[in-house]
């Protein structure tokens, strides 16, 4: 599968989550629930996509406006990591923690429509179909061993969390282009 159809199956899966917890209730324990859910898919899919998708983009992108376009997504990235963070405080499911949850759905939302065009028409024109599928496989490894890695089989590790490094005698030599 190509890199662009797995993105926007999980744009769709975080899209319905983000549904759900806008019908609960301030104070519905469910609310929790699901902002805890809608978080870690988030985290693992913008740690993934920097790494797999918009670090080659960003590399091939030529024209200034093309530029511009990514550092958007990048920034929106971090918006939505701050945005998450606030819902990590433990505080009961009140109305601010609602707010904060509608404006992180929003954001994103935001976020998923822009990068659908924009991004995805930067993707198409600098990358060929052969370099889609290579990142959708590689998008699917890199899942893989993130879950195995958490314990999770549900698809709900966190990539975006505390980040693995390589030992720096690993890492010496290695060209950009090889991470």
């Amino acid at each position: 599968m190509d890199v662009l159809s797995i993105i926007k199956q999980e744009h769709r899966e975080v899209a319905d989550l983000i549904d759900e917890a806008n019908e609960c209730e301030a104070g519905d324990e469910r609310l929790r629930e699901l902002a805890e859910e809608i978080a870690k898919k988030l985290a693992m899919h913008l740690t993934i996509e920097e790494r797999i998708f918009y670090s080659q983009l960003k590399a091939r992108a030529e024209d200034e406006e093309e530029k511009v376009d990514m550092f958007e997504a990048y920034t929106e990235h971090a918006a939505a990591r701050s945005l998450m963070d606030m819902l990590k405080s433990g505080r009961k499911p009140d109305e601010q923690f609602k707010a904060e949850v509608q404006v992180l759905g929003e954001n994103v939302k935001h976020h998923v429509e822009e990068e659908e065009s924009k991004v995805w028409d930067i993707a198409r024109e600098v990358l060929d179909q052969e370099e889609l599928e290579q990142m959708g496989e590689a998008w699917g490894k890199t899942k893989q061993r993130a879950m195995s890695r958490n314990g999770s089989s549900d698809g709900r590790a966190r990539a975006g969390g505390a980040k693995k490094r390589a030992p720096r005698a690993a890492t010496r030599g290695r060209s950009k282009a090889g991470h």
